[in-house]
């Protein structure tokens, strides 16, 4: 576990240093725009988010996770976001196994290769879970709280330079590993994350700025 995160850091710096080296190629005219306009940037905001939607013979999955983000510089976007989740599966008994998810947390995504990007994504999952049996009768677990960090790669179609609209696609593991985690299975084994979303830029009136 401690080789995996410090893989992660050393991968994040060296992602870091490569955008920062990157940064010498943009030209003189939004290298003077950034110069001039230092500090907060109302225009620089973002929405966006996803939806889970999900359908089988056992029951359902649906979700939301809205998002609001900063461009920080051309090559790094970060924000905050709140999921809510809601599950509902049954078994050959009949037996219904209901969890909702709450979901605080924050992102960041960083972009090394035009359109490409690595996220990293700190979440907080309150968890309730609750059965149902066939004959009516209920039993409810006791609530559980789990953290969750998920690390993955992706990638933004439609991206232009610092805060554009875009839609992404990533894949991400939870590298906590907590056997309570929604991203593991039953055996504490690993499940890859597909999110699919988009980015809407905000305040930016009728031309975008860099």
């Amino acid at each position: 576990m401690k080789r995996i995160v410090l893989i992660f850091l050393a991968a994040t710096f060296s992602l870091n240093s490569f955008a920062q080296e990157k940064e010498v190629i943009f030209s003189s005219s939004d290298r003077e725009d950034d110069s001039e306009k230092k500090g907060f940037r109302k225009e620089m905001l973002f929405t966006g988010g996803n939806i889970n939607l999900s359908f089988s013979n056992y029951g359902f999955v649906v979700g939301a996770t809205p998002q609001l983000g900063y461009s920080v510089t051309s090559w790094l976007d970060a924000g905050i976001l709140f999921g809510f989740t809601y599950s509902n599966q049954r078994d050959d008994a009949n037996t219904k196994y209901k969890q909702t998810f709450f979901t605080p947390g924050a992102f960041v995504r960083l972009f090394p290769i035009n359109g490409f990007f690595v996220s990293g994504q700190f979440e907080h999952n309150f968890i309730k879970t609750k059965l149902k049996f066939n004959d009516g009768s209920t039993f409810k677990y006791p609530n559980v709280d789990v953290n969750s960090l998920l690390v993955g790669i992706g990638y933004a179609s439609g991206r232009e330079g610092r805060n554009s609209p875009y839609f992404f696609f990533s894949v991400s593991v939870d590298i906590l590993q907590d056997p309570n985690s929604p991203y593991t299975d039953r055996y504490n084994n690993l499940l890859p994350v597909a999110v699919a979303g988009f980015n809407i830029p905000l305040f930016q009136g009728g031309s975008r700025r860099r």
